[in-house]
């Protein structure tokens, strides 16, 4: 979303009249969720993505209907068993599309674009919201800020979730959607998985910090898609970064008593994820010092050990993409609300 909008202030600044089309609400199999957008010039679909096939295809044509009558709106796509079957889709389902005109030059869409940029760029919690009964007019939520170009009812405070959603109370209609999250992913450990994990965690929308206690491994050059790079001492963390309960961890030094260090650490912290790469002999190693030094089962529930999904992954580039694929799944059940 924050490259969306970048692109979004670009294009108005240049005189371009723009549609923005999201998906406000879904049911049964669709090819994308509540959240998904797509930014549409007059020369078509600019970025993003609604999940392809016909919907996207149709969306389209109704954006360039947006852009040609200046008009916000929504549609409905309801797709039975034999409208998947005419339109060569696998997906069925019902997806409510709302689709967004913004005028050239727009101020409150610049202003909105210029505050989005500055929220990701302190790292904050920022939500999106769409006030539909207000034509589509956007505005946006963070703690540091409060509401910025929306003043909505006291209720909208409590739909500020990880869940995008819409609810609609009497004549107020608003789609809310978390856009921006504090949460980083802490890597320990800048050895050849760290190396191919960040970049892959990076593309799809985690914030990533590499920590090592070795100069030649804790360097920018080997992690340009991190956001930092720490050069540690394993032994008090504390010194260097505050987990909180937004945070991933993914331990993967180089032996078992840096492991072991960190995930005593760690295991202090509300981290919501904490993943530990190694075979189970050095894992139960590391799990019977801990246990010594005070650790219950309770404690270890939290801890994902093997790191990642179950693919059979061997090199480092297989194992990286295994545990981004276990995060992808631990973050979409927090924005569900499975937590």
């Amino acid at each position: 979303m924050r490259a969306m909008l970048k692109e979004t202030a670009r294009r108005l600044r240049n005189g371009e009249d723009l549609c923005m089309v999201t998906v406000i609400a879904h049911s049964g199999s669709t090819p994308r969720g509540s959240g998904a957008r797509m930014l549409i010039g007059k020369e078509g679909r600019i970025t993003g993505t609604i999940g392809g096939g016909a919907v996207e295809y149709r969306s389209e044509h109704i954006a360039a209907d947006v852009l040609k009558e200046k008009n916000s709106g929504e549609h409905d796509f309801s797709l039975t068993r034999e409208d998947v079957q005419n339109l060569g889709m696998i997906c069925g389902g019902a997806v409510k599309v709302f689709f967004q005109y913004i005028p050239s030059f727009d101020k409150d869409m610049l202003a909105l674009c210029d505050k989005a940029e500055e929220l990701f760029a302190a790292g904050e919690d920022i939500w999106l919201i769409s006030e539909i009964s207000a034509g589509g007019k956007l505005g946006l939520y963070a703690k540091s800020c409060g509401y910025f170009l929306l003043d909505p009812p006291d209720w909208v405070s409590s739909y500020l979730t990880r869940h995008p959603q819409r609810k609609v109370l009497g004549e107020d209609d608003f789609y809310i959607e978390q856009i921006g999250s504090s949460g980083k992913v802490y890597v320990f450990g800048c050895g050849h998985v760290a190396q191919e994990l960040v970049p892959v965690l990076s593309h799809v929308g985690f914030k990533c910090v590499a920590l090592d206690d070795r100069p030649e491994f804790a360097t920018k050059a080997l992690f340009p898609s991190a956001e930092e790079v720490i050069l540690c001492d394993f032994t008090r963390l504390s010194d260097y970064i505050k987990v909180t309960e937004e945070d991933y961890v993914c331990i993967m030094t180089r032996g078992h008593a840096f492991d072991t260090e960190v995930q005593a650490q760690m295991l202090r912290t509300p981290a919501c994820y904490i993943g530990v790469i190694g075979s189970r002999n050095k894992i139960a190693g590391v799990r019977k010092v801990l246990s010594e030094q005070g650790f219950t089962d309770e404690d270890f529930k939290r801890i994902t050990a093997p790191i990642g999904l179950p693919i059979r992954a061997e090199t480092p580039a297989e194992i990286a993409i295994s545990v981004a694929a276990q995060m992808i799944e631990v973050r979409a059940g927090k924005m569900a609300g499975d937590r």
